[in-house]
């Protein structure tokens, strides 16, 4: 736990306690909203057959994205997450959305 505490600069038990609660709530809330959004874009496995599963995980990426910033936010853990989130984008390539300081 030290080490994890070290490498995401966060200064408390708690902080890290609450980081873990965020990424639980937003694991379990993005793979539910996922229905949801499939119904509404008119994604269904018998129009998709094979490709439904990678469709959906697609799909999955950007409301995981938009759901760990905003439940992040709720439980006062924004600044974290924002810098998390623009991390992680950076790594897959997307760095060109972020200004650099």
């Amino acid at each position: 736990m030290k080490k994890l505490k070290e490498r995401w600069g966060v200064q408390s038990n708690f902080q890290l306690t609450i980081i873990f609660i965020v990424f639980a709530i937003t694991g379990s809330a993005s793979a539910i909203a996922s229905k949801p959004v499939c119904v509404w874009l008119g994604i269904t496995k018998d129009d998709f057959g094979f490709f439904f599963t990678p469709i959906r995980l697609l799909l999955l990426f950007p409301l995981y994205q938009v759901l760990l910033v905003s439940i992040g936010f709720l439980l006062g853990q924004f600044a974290f997450f924002w810098e998390f989130e623009k991390k992680m984008l950076r790594s897959i390539g997307l760095g060109f959305l972020f200004k650099e300081k």
